[in-house]
């Protein structure tokens, strides 16, 4: 089983009221994520102890560049976030790396899956 991952406390809230279905992570990262696969959403640190919140299955994983997000997209993302030039003052915060618009990120939709 795969894992979906958020080391912010911000996104965990997202997570629990279930405001965040939608996950952009910088490159192409489609062969870790297939679509239909199930995925465990956790919270933690980067290589520390991760808490499962829920599972869900990966409904939809597209590629392409941030200046090609949608409204939508950046809005399921964290619906904070009002353009691509935030979201990229924000992951260049947390990639600690210089990101470009024309970079290519994953953008991966997720749906909970209830037992």
């Amino acid at each position: 089983m795969f894992a979906l991952n958020f080391i912010s406390e911000h996104n965990k809230q997202l997570l629990l009221s279930r405001m965040k279905t939608t996950t952009i992570r910088p490159g192409d990262i489609r062969n870790i994520y297939p679509e239909n696969s199930i995925v465990w959403v956790t919270f933690g640190k980067r290589y520390g102890q991760k808490k499962r919140l829920f599972q869900a299955v990966i409904d939809k994983v597209l590629t392409k560049k941030y200046s090609d997000l949608t409204t939508a997209e950046l809005n399921h993302q964290n619906p904070e976030i009002n353009s691509v030039e935030e979201l990229i003052r924000i992951f260049e915060d947390i990639y600690e790396r210089q990101i470009h618009i024309d970079d290519m990120v994953t953008v991966i939709h997720f749906s909970e899956v209830i037992e």
